[in-house]
């Protein structure tokens, strides 16, 4: 140990305790926005505490989910705007926990940093809280951690954890699922968070795009549209599942709409999936086209529009469509449970 006073600090080595502490500072206002009544404030520093109302359940179950960004950070950065990211992360992880019926109740975020820079932090954080808000769950902890020589000095990962509750008997697992039931399809916002890897590769790589391109097709830059925050659901569901019986949900995430509707499927039953059915957003026509994508790739890979799927007992499924419409919510008839295989038969229009 040197006693000059000048050896070796952890900030010279490229941690800087004193951002950390400002960044946590700048945080707070937009942490303590979503909490909910079951929130224990002040209680400890390195946890946090959510007090479960036992009158509201009879035998309640938690739900949790965790989840990243993935490459869509990539766009982020290069756009320079981090204030939306965050939304995506709470998106992955709540949409995921949602479908199984759950209620959201609290969130945790990871951030990783190459070098921390209060405001850049407070901005991504803040987007976390934001996404919290539109899911009506609490932020109650999470981390923050500056890693030079990991990470580059503009670079960051984000990933997070959501947990959610249900009443055991209203547990949505797709076992009541039998041929002849509909499948509705919600629209998505976009992109949402997957498929970016070959998105990036063929918007800003093959197309030559920046994240400044302004496309007519699209109505807005190329940046703009990857960044568009995937949509939250929960506002739109949970009336819902109070007042119709669901079978299924899935959340139409990585692997498109070929490899996340059958997981919600029992054994002996398949669908069939009506091709044009839904608008089909331009920034997947423009992928497909660019990049020469097969329609199978694509529907593999990407969402094509449809961000929630739900399966409904076929003499329900108009009410169920007439209550989103009356509720400003779009929905789409999109296919048929059908006896079969685990598996999807796309239909062409």
């Amino acid at each position: 140990m040197s006693a000059s006073g000048k050896g070796m600090t952890y900030a010279g080595a490229g941690v800087d305790i004193n951002a950390g502490n400002e960044a946590v500072r700048l945080m707070r206002g937009a942490v303590r926005s979503t909490y909910r009544p079951e929130v224990l404030a002040g209680i400890g520093d390195f946890a946090g505490f959510f007090a479960l109302d036992p009158s509201k359940y009879r035998e309640p179950v938690l739900v949790s989910g965790t989840d990243g960004v993935g490459t869509k950070l990539r766009v982020a950065m290069l756009a320079e705007r981090h204030d939306t990211i965050g939304i995506d992360a709470v998106a992955m992880c709540i949409n995921d926990i949602l479908v199984q019926g759950a209620e959201p109740l609290f969130f945790l975020d990871y951030l990783a940093v190459g070098r921390l820079i209060p405001e850049k932090a407070a901005a991504i954080v803040g987007g976390v809280a934001e996404g919290c808000r539109r899911a009506g769950c609490a932020l109650i902890g999470g981390e923050t951690a500056e890693m030079p020589g990991f990470y580059g000095p503009e670079e960051y990962d984000l990933a997070g954890f959501a947990v959610g509750v249900v009443e055991r008997s209203r547990i949505i697992d797709g076992h009541g699922i039998i041929p002849g039931d509909k499948l509705i399809g919600i629209p998505s916002s976009g992109l949402h968070s997957n498929g970016y890897s070959l998105a990036r590769k063929v918007l800003l790589e093959v197309a030559g795009y920046s994240v400044d391109t302004r496309l007519d097709c699209l109505g807005r830059t190329v940046g703009e549209e990857m960044l568009e925050p995937t949509r939250i659901y929960v506002k739109t569901m949970l009336p819902l599942l109070e007042r119709f019986e669901i079978k299924g949900l899935a959340h139409i995430t990585g692997g498109g709409l070929t490899e996340n509707l059958p997981r919600i499927l029992p054994r002996g039953t398949g669908l069939k999936v009506q091709l044009g059915t839904w608008p089909v957003p331009p920034v997947f026509k423009l992928i497909g086209e660019i990049g020469e994508v097969a329609e199978k790739e694509m529907l593999r890979t990407f969402n094509m529009g449809i961000g929630l799927a739900a399966v409904i007992p076929a003499d329900r499924a108009g009410a169920v469509m007439a209550y989103l419409t009356e509720r400003g919510e779009k929905s789409y008839l999109i296919g048929e449970v059908v006896a079969g295989k685990r598996e999807i038969e796309y239909l062409n229009a």
